[in-house]
């Protein structure tokens, strides 16, 4: 019944989505092949179902879903269900101030489904590149003040106790900020590792009680040309170097795990989380997408669904969340 559900797409004379998002109360509709197509082609704007009951698991429901960019719902197959009807007041305030990053991330999603992660990865820095330069990010950029105060110069610290090389963020003071000068030094490190055969397992910790609190903000916007940017980011990708590692690499986060915090853990083959462990994605209330390789390795973890519903929420995830999505593969110390 696809007559229930309104489906205004396109854009208005200023570019932007003339609705930005649909909600679909599943209750109201029938999970036919028609309206399933009818939402899989409603390109400009995120569409979200939401239902009070847990779907069944049938070829109708799978169809439906696969044309939906959110799903609230106590439980459905695979991996698409995440939160309830209350978060949709919250996904619509994020979505409605960003539409463009909003719509951005849900292409950029369902087209790196069916490519490689190289492919994946460089089409996310473009789009990521491409938000820089536009009016969201700018909004974002113009309302914040930067942070003042002392830095340092030590951004990540290696071991080598016989086989195994221990890699450390190592910024605590600033809540291990990738910055770019971390990003080059961490990417230094697992390059040495994929290039020595003798290196049998790699560890990737944080110092202090976070992780990673994500990028460093103070250098957001900072970039004097933003398609040179997007290079560098291809060229020292550290996400790509940790899926290069395989299964020699594992990961152990605790505290705050925010954007990149989260985004370059979810390369790594197991992922362990203490218990005060929590992950979040924001860039898109900064009118940005995930940038560090989030739209490649989270949804490779717990679905496209999950994925949309942490960036267009930017709500935090517990432990015991991750750890049941399959964001994180262990739960330590509990």
């Amino acid at each position: 019944m696809t007559a229930t559900v309104d489906l205004r797409g396109g854009l208005d004379a200023r570019g932007l989505p003339r609705q930005a998002l649909v909600a679909v109360d599943l209750a109201q509709v029938e999970p036919d092949e028609a309206l399933a197509s009818a939402l899989a082609q409603h390109r400009d704007g995120i569409v979200v179902g939401v239902s009070d009951e847990p779907l069944p698991d049938t070829p109708g429901t799978r169809a439906l879903l696969d044309g939906l960019d959110v799903l609230l719902a106590p439980s459905a197959p695979g991996s698409a269900h995440a939160g309830g009807r209350a978060d949709l007041a919250e996904l619509s305030e994020v979505v409605e101030a960003n539409p463009v990053a909003a719509v951005t991330l849900k292409r950029v999603l369902r087209a790196g489904e069916g490519i490689g992660v190289d492919a994946a990865l460089t089409l996310e820095s473009l789009a990521y590149s491409t938000l820089l330069a536009g009016s969201e990010f700018r909004g974002w950029l113009g309302a914040r003040d930067r942070r003042a105060g002392e830095d340092r110069p030590q951004r990540v610290e290696v071991e080598r106790p016989g086989a195994e090389l221990v890699i450390r963020l190592a910024r605590p003071w600033r809540r291990n900020a990738v910055d770019a000068a971390m990003r080059d030094a961490l990417h230094e490190a697992l390059e040495v590792a994929l290039l020595d055969p003798s290196v049998e397992e790699v560890v990737l910790r944080g110092d202090g009680p976070d992780f990673s609190a994500g990028g460093d903000l103070d250098e957001f916007g900072s970039a004097a040309d933003v398609a040179v940017a997007a290079l560098v980011r291809t060229s020292h990708s550290v996400a790509r170097s940790v899926h290069d590692l395989g299964p020699r690499l594992r990961c152990e986060v605790q505290g705050a795990c925010v954007g990149a915090g989260i985004e370059i853990p979810s390369f790594a083959a197991h992922v362990t989380a203490a218990p005060d462990a929590w992950f979040q994605l924001p860039e898109v209330r900064m009118g940005l997408v995930p940038g560090a390789g989030g739209t490649v390795g989270i949804p490779r973890r717990i679905g496209r669904w999950r994925t949309a519903y942490m960036a267009l929420t930017a709500g935090r995830i517990d432990a015991t969340t991750a750890l049941a999505w399959g964001l994180v593969d262990e739960c330590t110390g509990s």
